[in-house]
């Protein structure tokens, strides 16, 4: 049989109708659900996580497994998707908001973490990330070797993932001594977070003359509530409307990039800054066993020769790479992305958690606005007493290093960090005098409006 030259242009026609039709079927399939996952022979688990398989060979699977059991390893996929024409699905703003605070040490980020804690309808956890740091890289609080970096951060990465699916089952593995039968006593700074400190996480009995169970500090909560059972704080996360991890194990947003773009996350990212003389200043005082030499310096005037400066370095160093990225907008950061000086939040607390809670989409509860105004008119005396509390004259504490720094370490800090300081709005200090002049402000009037 022939066929003319028309016939044959039908057909072709035909045939790449039905060829698109079969790709957009395709491309519509949840983008993870074409991955597998499993270990790859060539390289070490330890140290490179589960193998991403994302080819055709993956798709005789497809349909058959979930989501929820596609969590783990597809950063890379996820992270490689802005440079193809793979483009996220736009956001529902009633959905679940997950919220997370990125800071460093002694940075005011306990505090910022409390804003979203007291809130009803939040689930928070305190630092899930110190029992990976634990399992992985026990020698260092925070490793500047890059190989040990990428370990921690794709462990990192994982793990916040499954928490913000409510697995809170995956934490199980860092924690030492291993839970049985899913309860653990050595969950860190467990008593942070209302969640796991409230019923039904934790059923304590009812004292004499209390209406419900209101625990007023960590160690009471570790005290009466007993070990923590993983199961019912699971439960509670997913009965909670968002989720809140605050975090000091995170250097630079763009470690987070695959998150921000996994379209099931809908993750929002806070970066708390503050000014770095400040973070020093509040790093000696706390941790005097590890920056025992600068104290050394501040008493003597004379810098010890082997005093470890990259303490501050990498401090400036991560905050202005993490920064200027933020800052610089990027594509996938739009919607996802919000700065906050901590000075800023410390001299007005209420308008600066207003915008916050704008940004994030959140309702500001009666009960945050109650705590601001509780914990933020506290003594100066007590913050010195207490390291860790959270109750104080906030506006005070904000720029008080001026007076625990000698003149000396202000200069080098300063002299290291100055693209950091200028970017973020910190005022140089030229001469002693004006150093521990509190009545002229080293904090420039700067506006952070969040990526919106």
């Amino acid at each position: 049989m022939q066929c003319s030259w028309k016939s044959v242009v039908l057909l072709a026609l035909a045939s790449i109708a039905i060829q698109y039709t079969a790709i957009r079927t395709f491309s519509a399939k949840p983008f993870s659900s074409l991955c597998s996952f499993g270990p790859n022979p060539n390289t070490d688990l330890a140290t490179s996580g589960p193998a991403v398989n994302c080819g055709l060979g993956a798709l005789g699977g497809l349909g058959q497994e979930t989501l929820e059991g596609l969590d783990r390893g597809c950063d890379e996929v996820l992270s490689s998707s802005s440079s193809s024409s793979f483009s996220l699905p736009s956001y529902n703003a009633s959905r679940r908001t997950h919220i997370l605070i990125l800071a460093t040490t002694r940075s005011g980020s306990s505090f910022v973490g409390q804003l979203f804690n007291q809130h009803p309808e939040v689930f928070y956890l305190f630092e899930p990330l110190y029992h990976v740091q634990s399992a992985l890289l026990p020698r260092l609080a925070q490793s500047r070797n890059p190989a040990e970096r990428r370990v921690m951060l794709g462990a990192a990465r994982d793990l916040l993932r499954s928490l913000y699916h409510c697995h809170l089952n995956s934490l199980e593995s860092y924690i030492r001594p291993h839970p049985t039968n899913h309860s653990t006593d050595k969950l860190f700074r467990r008593g942070a977070s209302r969640s796991l400190c409230s019923p039904p996480v934790c059923e304590a009995p009812l004292g004499p003359g209390e209406q419900s169970l209101v625990l007023g500090d960590e160690g009471e909560c570790v005290r009466r509530c007993g070990p923590l059972n993983v199961s019912l704080a699971a439960d509670a996360c997913r009965e909670k409307r968002h989720a809140a991890i605050k975090t000091v194990r995170i250097p630079q947003v763009s470690d987070l990039r695959a998150l921000v773009e996994d379209p099931r996350l809908n993750l929002k990212v806070v970066q708390l800054v503050r000014d770095p003389r400040g973070i020093l200043a509040s790093r000696i005082e706390t941790f005097r066993d590890t920056y025992r030499l600068w104290r050394l310096w501040r008493a003597t005037g004379r810098r010890p020769h082997n005093l470890d400066l990259g303490q501050i370095n990498t401090v400036c160093e991560d905050f202005l790479s993490s920064v200027s990225t933020g800052l610089a907008r990027p594509a996938w950061l739009r919607g996802r992305y919000m700065l906050l000086r901590y000075e800023d939040l410390a001299r007005s607390p209420l308008q600066k958690t207003r915008d916050l809670y704008g940004f994030l989409g959140l309702v500001l509860d009666h009960s945050v606005e109650d705590w601001i105004v509780n914990n933020t008119r506290g003594s100066s005396d007590l913050s010195a007493r207490q390291k860790f509390t959270t109750v104080r004259d906030s506006a005070a504490n904000a720029e008080n290093w001026r007076l625990k720094l000698s003149f000396d370490m202000v200069v080098y800090t300063q002299t290291v960090c100055q693209p950091l300081l200028e970017l973020l709005g910190y005022k140089i200090v030229s001469h002693p005098g004006e150093l521990r002049n509190l009545s002229y402000s080293l904090v420039e009037d700067r506006t952070f409006l969040p990526f919106l």
